[in-house]
């Protein structure tokens, strides 16, 4: 049985977090009153709060784990003579196995001085007792993302299926059953870079955590979906690389990419859109569903003197304006682009112009045309030392153009990939679907969400996680947005976030909920329209590497390894 070294579990629950108030019309919708409404989920009057239910924290004692429930009476329950030490007090060493951080208003004696947090279960926030400001705004934070999705179309189980290229139940491949295992009631979603992955190199401990999660046949004893913020590859593509690295057959259906949920927006489908990205970006497009896609490289050649910042591509000649060009009426982010100073001269052009580049407008539009974006991750982590740029960065420096430019704030009618809600929600119907398949009639209650990043894996596992708790409340099962589709009643209770120390994250770092030197607050690096919430931020365990997320994962469900 897996015997943890060190405390595995903090138990809290996610504080409440908010999105931010500006930006994205999916994260602000004006139809967000409405939507609450008719889900339920209106903030009550009596100063309760929805948020999750009881959780449990684990404590390590040298001999046995020890299991207490903690809820709204149980602030600071520790065993008997023994209080649980602030993050202050115990930073964990890369060495250690797996780690918690574990806040405490006060310990077993009562003495005052340790940190304070608020429980989402109880009726007490941070603000003191009652629905506090800060409760609320965690709960909307939740209602307000819904509306990310609103206008997608047909029944949420197609959806579902056609991300994957399903067409209903389809037994076997690759999923065979295996003899002697109980069927699983939980499942992984895993992130891919800084977990699986660094660049090119597979990390040892995914090998190590893949031979338990296989049986003597080769195949999965649990169900899994790959959740990565990448895009700039075709499905199938990064189903084959990963089956290369893992040494065992991944389907193209277990892996959703950042822009994969783009297939809900089907009033866009038909539209012409401008598409910033790189790798097979038209390829990618039509799976999702865009029939008539122009990319920036096509766009710059039909207005060679739009691109003049590198003095090499400048044209030598003047060329004869042109009026025959049909006018582009959205722009598709699936993401980084190569030459990013093409890239965001050509989109702004097109915005400012409403989607006449060849063109010039006195004043510009406002709305301004419609923009769909995937991947909001500011870094990720590749083979260097230090993280790399992601497509957040390149979405931070058009929103800062576009306002400087305007004076008002760059819209988004969609923003997908974690942390939004949206791709969770499709994680978890794929995961459904893989258990349908095998066959395993028991419901999949609980996920298991491992990554490497606080701010997209934890904050978007532990913002689903809420959306959970609403749901089991009666308010969020049925979600209907525009009128269009309605998601199916799900089973599942929990998403737990599991950060790893081989990506992004380090322990030797600040971590992101903590004040930087002086008492400043520490930098936020999720996007604009999330706003900074540091209970959302902080993962409910911290391990080494995702072989110790396994085994974890394992010894809570009471699995063999």
């Amino acid at each position: 049985m897996y015997e943890p070294r060190q405390p595995t579990e903090s138990g809290r629950a996610p504080a409440p977090g908010s999105l931010g108030e500006r930006g994205s019309r999916n994260l602000r919708h004006p139809h967000c009153p409405q939507l609450a409404d008719s889900c339920g989920l209106r903030e009550p009057r009596d100063g309760r709060l929805l948020g999750n239910g009881p959780r449990q924290k684990h404590v390590e004692d040298k001999r046995r784990p020890v299991l207490f429930s903690l809820n709204s009476s149980h602030r600071g329950l520790t065993q008997p003579g023994r209080r649980l030490e602030t993050p202050r007090e115990r930073r964990p060493s890369r060495g250690a196995g797996t780690r918690t951080r574990d806040y405490n208003s006060r310990g077993a004696s009562g003495e005052p001085g340790e940190r304070s947090r608020p429980l989402i279960g109880g009726a007490a926030g941070r603000c003191g007792a009652g629905l506090c400001t800060c409760a609320r705004r965690g709960r909307m934070a939740v209602l307000c993302s819904f509306a990310a999705v609103r206008g997608a179309p047909g029944p949420w189980r197609w959806a579902a299926c056609a991300a994957g290229g399903l067409r209903g139940r389809r037994p076997g491949r690759g999923y065979a059953a295996g003899p002697a295992q109980s069927p699983p009631t939980f499942g992984f979603l895993l992130d891919i870079d800084g977990v699986l992955v660094r660049g090119h190199r597979v990390i040892p401990a995914a090998q190590e955590a893949f031979r338990r999660l296989l049986n003597s046949q080769g195949q999965l004893r649990v169900p899994v979906v790959f959740v990565t913020n990448a895009g700039n590859i075709l499905q199938h593509g990064k189903a084959q690389e990963l089956s290369a690295l893992l040494g065992f057959k991944v389907e193209p259906d277990q892996v959703i990419l950042s822009h994969s949920p783009m297939k809900l927006f089907s009033q866009y489908h038909k539209r012409r859109m401008l598409v910033s990205g790189q790798g097979p970006l038209v390829e990618n497009a039509r799976v999702l569903g865009f029939e008539n896609v122009v990319t920036v490289d096509e766009l710059r050649t039909a207005f060679p003197v739009l691109d003049m910042v590198d003095l090499q591509r400048r044209p030598k000649t003047t060329p004869v304006p042109r009026n025959d060009f049909p006018a582009i009426e959205g722009v598709l982010l699936l993401g980084e682009p190569v030459r990013w100073e093409t890239s965001l001269q050509l989109i702004m052009d097109v915005l400012l112009s409403n989607g006449n580049p060849g063109t010039g407008l006195a004043t510009a539009p406002y709305p301004h045309l419609p923009v769909l974006a995937s991947n909001m991750d500011l870094l990720w982590m590749a083979e260097a030392k230090m993280p790399r740029f992601g497509h957040g960065t390149f979405l931070l420096c058009l929103e800062t153009i576009y306002r400087k430019m305007t004076g008002k704030e760059l819209r988004y009618e969609g923003l997908m990939g974690k942390p939004s809600i949206l791709t969770y929600q499709y994680a978890e119907e794929l995961i459904r679907q893989q258990a349908e398949r095998r066959g395993w009639a028991a419901p999949i209650q609980n996920l298991y969400a491992v990554g490497d990043n606080p701010m997209s894996d934890v904050y978007g596992a532990n913002l689903f996680h809420q959306y959970l708790q609403m749901a089991k409340q009666g308010g969020a099962q049925e979600l209907v947005v525009g009128g269009l589709w309605r998601q199916r009643p799900s089973a599942t209770q929990s998403c737990a976030s599991i950060l790893v120390c081989t990506g992004v994250y380090s322990p030797e770092t600040l971590a992101p909920t903590e004040p930087a030197e002086g008492g400043e607050e520490p930098p936020f690096h999720g996007h604009r329209d999330f706003r900074f919430s540091p209970g959302l931020m902080e993962a409910s365990h911290i391990v080494n590497d995702v072989d110790e997320a396994v085994q974890l994962v394992f010894h809570k469900e009471g699995w063999a390894l």
